[in-house]
C-alpha cells in the first residue's frame, strides 16, 4: 500500500493543539473523584477495539450495545466534574476577575488568623477565587461589613451564634457568615482535621476558592487549595495569600504545571500523533493488494471437489487508509457458488460482488480473474472431468 505523510509546520500545530487539549483532559480525569470510573471505560473501549480487529463479532456486538448508552453514563458519573470543567472554561473564555481583597485585608486575616490559633478559637475563612461559589454554599446570613480584626473575632467567638460556619471574604468585605461548606471525604488529605477542615478541603475540591482553617483543638492554621490541605505558619499564610491575590484568585496557570505532569504531556503527545496518523493520512484514498482464498458453496451432490485452480487471488482493494488499516485482521474470500457444475460449468469469473469486503473498500481488480474446478461427476466411473469436453 502507497504511503504518503506528509509533515509540515501546518500539521505540527494541528498535532500540538490536539495534544494539548489531551493533556488538559488526562489531567483533569487524573484529578477527577470519579476517575477510576473512567479507566473501566476506557479498558471497555479497548477490549471492543480488540474484539473488532480478531473477528469476534459478537462480543464486539455486545460492547456496541454498552457503548449504545455510554454518553448517559458518562453524563450521570461525571455530572460534578463536567460541570465545574465548564465552568471552568467560562471562567476563562469570559475572562472574569476573582473579588480578591486588598493588601490591607490580607494583613487583617493573617493577623486573625494568628490570634485565633493562639486562642484556640475554631475559625473557617473562605477567599473566593473567579469560579461562582453559589451552588456549593448553603445557608449564611447577608452581612456585606467591613473587613476587620473586632468584627472577624466577633463573628468567630464561641458566644456567637454563627462561628461554626464559614465566613466569605469579598474584595474588603464580609459578605456572609454562618456559611455552610461541602464536605470532603478524602480521610487521606484530612488526616485528624475535623469538620472545619473537611469543609475547607470540600469546598476547594470542587472550586478554585482558598480557605483558611483555625483548628480549636491544636491551635494550628491551615490552608485549603486545590483539593489539597497543608499545615502553614503565619508568614507562611501571608505568603500564600500574597501569591493568590498576585495570581489573579485562579491557581489554573500554577495548579496544573507539566513538570508535575509530564507523563501526562508525554502521552497525550503520542495520542495526538497516532490520532493524527490514523486519522489524517488515513482520510485519503489508498489501494492495497490481498490474497483471497477461493471458497467453493454449494456443490451438486455426488460432485466431489478434487481441485481449484488457483487455490488463492490476488485482490487489490481501494479505500480510506483507516478502513483498510482495520481490515488487516479480516481476510477477504472469493465465493464460487458451483450450482452450475450440473450444467457442464467448470470456469467461473471472478466478479467482484464475490468477494466478501466491509462498506467503504471496493474491488479494482483480480488477478487471475477466472477460477477453474476439477470435479468428479456421480456416475462417470471415475474418468477425471478434465478430460471430457463440457461447455465453458
Amino acid at each position: 500500500m502507497t504511503t504518503s505523510l506528509p509533515f509540515g509546520w501546518g500539521e505540527l500545530v494541528d498535532v500540538v493543539a490536539v495534544a494539548a487539549v489531551l493533556w488538559a483532559l488526562l489531567v483533569w480525569l487524573r484529578r477527577a473523584r470519579a476517575r477510576l470510573a473512567f479507566v473501566g471505560v476506557a479498558i471497555a473501549g479497548g477490549s471492543y477495539l480488540l474484539a473488532r480487529l480478531a473477528g469476534l463479532e459478537l462480543t464486539a456486538w455486545v460492547f456496541q450495545g454498552f457503548f449504545a448508552v455510554l454518553v448517559i453514563v458518562l453524563v450521570v458519573v461525571f455530572q460534578e466534574d463536567l460541570r465545574r470543567l465548564f465552568e471552568t472554561i467560562a471562567v476563562l473564555g469570559l475572562r472574569r476577575k476573582a473579588p480578591l481583597p486588598a493588601s490591607s485585608a490580607l494583613d487583617v486575616l493573617v493577623r486573625v488568623s494568628a490570634r485565633l490559633a493562639e486562642m484556640r478559637t475554631g475559625a473557617l475563612i473562605v477567599v473566593p477565587g473567579r469560579e461562582p461559589l453559589e451552588r456549593h454554599v448553603e445557608g449564611g446570613i447577608e452581612l456585606d461589613g467591613r473587613l476587620s480584626e473586632p468584627l472577624l473575632l466577633s463573628l468567630f467567638d464561641a458566644s456567637s451564634p454563627g462561628h461554626d460556619g464559614a465566613i466569605l471574604v469579598v474584595r474588603d468585605r464580609i459578605a456572609r457568615f454562618a456559611v455552610h461548606l461541602p464536605l470532603s471525604t478524602n480521610q487521606r488529605e484530612l488526616g485528624p482535621g475535623g469538620t472545619r477542615h473537611a469543609a475547607g478541603l470540600g469546598l476547594s475540591e470542587r472550586t478554585d476558592a482558598l480557605c483558611i482553617v483555625v483548628s480549636e483543638e491544636r491551635g494550628t492554621i491551615s490552608l485549603a487549595e486545590n483539593g489539597t490541605l497543608r499545615r502553614v505558619q503565619p508568614p507562611e499564610l501571608a505568603g500564600e495569600l500574597r501569591r493568590f491575590v498576585d495570581g489573579g484568585g485562579a491557581p489554573l496557570a500554577t495548579s496544573w504545571p507539566i513538570a508535575a505532569y509530564w507523563r501526562e504531556a508525554i502521552l497525550a503527545l503520542g495520542l495526538a500523533a497516532t490520532l493524527w496518523v490514523a486519522r489524517v493520512p488515513g482520510s485519503s484514498v489508498a489501494e492495497v493488494v490481498r490474497v483471497a482464498p477461493v471458497i467453493v458453496e454449494k456443490l451438486p451432490d455426488g460432485y466431489v471437489l478434487e481441485a481449484v485452480t488457483p487455490p488463492e487471488i490476488e485482490v487489490t482493494l481501494s479505500g480510506l487508509r483507516l478502513d483498510l488499516f482495520l481490515l488487516a485482521g479480516d481476510t477477504p474470500a472469493v465465493r464460487i457458488d458451483a450450482l452450475l457444475a450440473k450444467l457442464g460449468r467448470r470456469t467461473f469469473t471472478v466478479e467482484p460482488d464475490l468477494i466478501e469486503v466491509p462498506e467503504g473498500v471496493s474491488v479494482v481488480n483480480v488477478s487471475p480473474p477466472e477460477v477453474r474446478l476439477s470435479l468428479r461427476e456421480p456416475d462417470d466411473g471415475g474418468v477425471p472431468d478434465d478430460r471430457k469436453v463440457a461447455p465453458d
